[in-house]
């Protein structure tokens, strides 16, 4: 019989949020266990995040080409993507980063256990091939979560995939229907046509990214457009025949029509689920909601309705966002609460969004439609990131669209166009900060750059415009 084994801090799932509450944690000095039935690193380094980041900068490179022969006279052509190249480096990345995390963990002092993980009480957790475990401060749920597929639509990794394998489908297709207009769908449609796919991209909203305030949605489907993807919006899924070379799908157009769409792969990203399978959630007095979303009933703690059982990542409801980025604040609070540190709720509002298509997005704070239904007088200003000498250097388009408080604090800033996801980080702290416009216009943006036009969207906000009224 296998002995019970005390610690301070049990965490079951070694993703964004249960690593990141682990190695705060360790670091404050609390003994750890953290029980992983998979890989450390979660779907974020495995399956998702990492790689797929990886994989849209190949996509990157290749738009690139084009650009440099069509636009700037530079006569390079792509002969061809050596498929088994461009996933030996993916997986090279993942590789260094799994043994990155995995080594801040041992030296941390984690005990990492390898195995399937259910709670027996509110402050025991039995690990598969470990025994029990029991926690004197604590339990930390960070399970994670895993895709969500449709009525009659059976992944098999070839011809129907979700975003957790679409990566590590048989080379590149050369059509794809992908199904879910969201951030991941966005994604997967931007690289799969740059590496030359037709594809076709249908979301059931009205608009792509419906999260996003609404002149984001307009910008990036007209970019995707013109890099000739196929966005059907308010439209659904009727039907789908999975062929031997492809499949075949009926789909109801927003004019309620119907078309025929054949590609080689469908891709489905309509959202993620939170994993709970096995964890004994009733048995310690817990219950999932119906979306399975595990609830807190302290906010500044992520600790549930049982005291000494805290949950993180994706398990969270919203206001939670389901980011890895999200996740390590997230984890990070749990462990100093678990310490006995004085904490305040994650700001959700000042969590940065970011989509890493052509072009990119990148978000914080309410949009227009949403500062107004919550009450706000708003000012905004929207600016082409054409107005800038470096957006005509980059000729993609784009904007920057701030939302304020009229007479006060901003509210939200929306970013469209290349690498817009390297310029949120100051949005961040001007939302997060509760920052008005003219605390922002004094100061000095470096010439030439993209990030000249979120300056100048202030200084026009605060009356100081020099090349916007």
């Amino acid at each position: 019989m296998t002995q019970t084994r005390e610690t301070d801090v049990i965490v079951i799932g070694g993703g964004t949020g249960g690593y990141a509450t682990a190695l705060r944690a360790a670091a404050l000095g609390l003994k750890v266990v953290l029980a992983e039935r998979d890989k450390v690193g979660g779907t974020c380094l495995h399956r998702g995040c990492i790689p797929s980041k990886a994989m849209l900068h190949a996509a990157e490179l290749v738009d690139g080409i084009a650009e440099a022969r069509e636009r700037w006279g530079v006569r390079a052509t792509v002969d061809s993507v050596d498929w088994k190249a461009l996933v030996a480096t993916r997986d090279d990345i993942v590789s260094r980063n799994h043994r990155g995390v995995a080594g801040h963990l041992a030296h941390a002092g984690v005990e990492v256990l390898s195995g399937g993980a259910r709670l027996t009480g509110t402050r025991s957790v039995s690990v598969e091939g470990h025994g029990e475990v029991t926690a004197r401060r604590g339990v930390v749920l960070a399970t994670g979560s895993r895709p969500r597929t449709l009525p009659g639509l059976s992944p098999d990794g070839r011809r129907v995939v979700t975003s957790d394998d679409a990566l590590f489908a048989p080379g590149l297709p050369r059509s794809v229907l992908v199904l879910g207009g969201g951030a991941i769908g966005v994604e997967y449609a931007s690289f799969h046509r740059s590496m030359g796919a037709a594809v076709v991209l249908v979301e059931a909203a009205d608009r792509l990214v419906p999260l996003e305030d609404a002149d984001v949605s307009r910008h990036l489907t007209r970019g995707l457009k013109k890099r000739g993807v196929d966005v059907q919006t308010g439209a659904r899924l009727l039907e789908t025949a999975v062929l031997e070379d492809g499949v075949r799908a009926t789909v109801r157009t927003a004019r309620g029509g119907t078309r025929t769409v054949e590609a080689e792969r469908l891709l489905v990203a309509v959202g993620r689920e939170p994993v709970t399978d096995g964890l004994g959630l009733a048995g310690a007095g817990l219950r999932a909601d119906a979306r399975g979303h595990v609830a807190p009933a302290d906010l500044a703690r992520l600790e549930t309705a049982v005291p000494g059982i805290h949950v993180v990542g994706d398990l969270l409801p919203p206001p939670s966002l389901g980011l890895a980025h999200a996740s390590f604040a997230e984890g990070m609070l749990v462990a100093e609460a678990l310490a006995g540190l004085p904490t305040r709720p994650v700001d959700y509002a000042a969590v940065p969004r970011v989509t890493y298509s052509s072009p990119q997005t990148a978000s914080v704070g309410l949009g227009e439609a949403e500062a107004r239904a919550a009450g706000y007088e708003v000012d905004v200003n929207m600016m082409p990131l054409t107005a800038v000498a470096k957006g005509m250097v980059h000729g993609q388009g784009g904007m920057v669209k701030i939302v304020a408080e009229r007479g006060g604090r901003v509210l939200g800033v929306h970013l469209v166009g290349p690498h817009v996801s390297e310029m949120i980080a100051e949005s961040q702290l001007i939302v997060g900060w509760d920052a008005e416009p003219s605390d922002v216009a004094g100061h000095i943006h470096p010439h030439p750059t993209l990030s000249e036009a979120v300056g100048e969207a202030f200084l026009t906000l605060a009356g100081r415009g020099l090349h916007q009224r």
